[in-house]
């Protein structure tokens, strides 16, 4: 696909996916490869203004086809303006998340359909899909406890839904590892964070070893 090794992070609100991402790059970077750390939606300029739309928690009215469409438009532009760029320059790109929400999330917790949000997503995406995605395991109950007791963390228009609202979206990532079983790797979240880095950077080097 290209000279660089793209690898996204999913997981449940609360699985703590950012912190760790961070430690792996730093420790990635140690090791001396080249790494770029990116969220969607976000990353780049126009994806962080369509995010902000999307996670206002005022946008109450907001539908889920709508939603489902602004995660799609700013996955094509942050692809287009800095992941695929990084890629093409031989960078390792941590992601933090990518398609595979979009399909749980909107495709089956908002219940529009896992193969209509898989369609958007690919004329978004043209086949650019990571090599590796790490999935943060941990229950929904588990993640909505972190979130509460994390008093300096974003509080977006999703951390708002019910608790059956993220057990929906937990069932929905089951069904995409279960599909993509040959690219998701699982990593128990609900562990220390020593012990999570150390999953996590346990299965990167193995990828990253076998690439070539």
């Amino acid at each position: 696909m290209t000279k660089g090794y793209f690898i996204s992070i999913e997981g449940p609100d609360g699985a703590g996916k950012t912190t760790i991402t961070e430690m792996v790059k730093e420790q990635l970077e140690t090791e001396g490869y080249n790494v770029v750390h990116t969220r969607e939606p976000g990353g780049i300029a126009i994806a962080e203004q369509i995010r902000a739309v999307i996670l206002d928690p005022k946008n109450t009215k907001m539908d889920a086809r709508t939603e489902a469409l602004l995660y799609a438009a700013a996955r094509r532009q942050h692809l287009v303006e800095k992941v695929l760029p990084a890629l093409e320059m031989g960078k390792i790109v941590l992601c933090d998340r990518f398609v595979d929400s979009s399909i749980a999330y909107q495709g089956f917790a908002r219940g529009i359909g896992i193969e209509e949000v898989w369609s958007i997503n690919q004329f978004a995406i043209e086949n650019a899909m990571p090599q590796l995605t790490l999935y943060f395991d941990i229950a929904p109950e588990r993640g909505l406890q972190r979130i509460n007791q994390n008093k300096g963390r974003e509080v977006n228009r999703l951390d708002l839904e019910d608790l059956q609202f993220h057990q929906k979206v937990y069932e929905g990532y089951e069904i995409v590892r279960k599909q993509s079983s040959n690219r998701i790797q699982t990593v128990n979240a609900d562990a220390s964070v020593e012990k999570v880095f150390e999953q996590t950077m346990d299965i990167v080097r193995k990828a990253l070893q076998n690439k070539d």
